[in-house]
């Protein structure tokens, strides 16, 4: 029983995010918008983080009965999903019926992606738009974007999550990792600057999130062009040794 320990505490850091979850709504309800980017940046760091601590205490050995895959998706729903629809919702950037309809197309391609059994190819690509909402909601309140903006992005994302494009997976998907890694030191502090000083993020700021998400979109297509290449070339073998 001892040696589940581990496993369990493990289960429990990644629960922690659902906690980060409610202190971010609070801050929603009490327009702290800082705040809810803040709380909403740990639980995307222990979401970041837990999955190593889950390897290394090998918790679906340890701890068979509790599926760690499910309380991340559960957590994941919350705090990447449903708080920053609400955050963009009090906050007036999806506003009137409109956008109540986006709000609720976020809501239901969401529980989409999470339900799919294909959205995470073997290397760790996520296919279609990942439902990281956290992060095109921070990108909305960073840019200040008007309310047609916000909704032509909030509409683009939620097409993309029907779209099999590759996105590579900042810490897990090998292709292009050095790359997607030193982006992801700079968008971290770049964010951290943002928090720090309030929104709208500054222009150098905000100059340095452009730099990080056109090259997020660059990788897409260069993992997506690599992944129609082998299957490709896989096809052309097993053709020739069917042949």
């Amino acid at each position: 029983m001892r040696m589940a320990w581990p496993a369990a505490l493990v289960h429990l850091f990644t629960a922690l995010g659902a906690v980060c979850a409610l202190f971010a709504t609070r801050a929603v309800l009490a327009g702290a918008w800082e705040q809810v980017f803040a709380w909403l940046g740990l639980a995307l760091f222990i979401d970041g983080v837990d999955g190593t601590f889950a390897r290394m205490a090998d918790v679906s050995t340890k701890l068979p009965r509790f599926s760690g895959d499910r309380l991340d998706m559960i957590v994941d729903y919350v705090a990447y999903v449903f708080v920053p629809v609400l955050a963009l919702l009090q906050a007036g950037y999806l506003g009137g019926g409109f956008g109540v309809v986006l709000a609720s197309l976020i809501l239901l391609s969401s529980l989409f992606h999470f339900s799919d059994t294909e959205s995470k190819s073997e290397d760790h690509c996520f296919v279609g738009f990942p439902a990281i909402w956290n992060i095109v909601a921070f990108y909305v309140f960073a840019f200040h974007m008007p309310t047609w903006a916000a909704s032509l992005l909030v509409l683009a994302c939620v097409v993309l999550t029907f779209v099999p494009l590759r996105w590579a997976h900042p810490l897990r998907t090998p292709l292009l990792w050095p790359v997607t890694l030193a982006l992801m030191g700079v968008w971290v502090l770049a964010a951290f600057l943002t928090l720090w000083s309030g929104f709208p993020a500054g222009p150098s700021t905000q100059a340095a999130l452009l730099l990080v998400e056109g090259n997020q979109l660059l990788d897409v297509q260069v993992t997506h062009a690599v992944a129609v290449g082998q299957a490709k070339s896989f096809a052309i073998q097993m053709t020739a040794h069917t042949l």
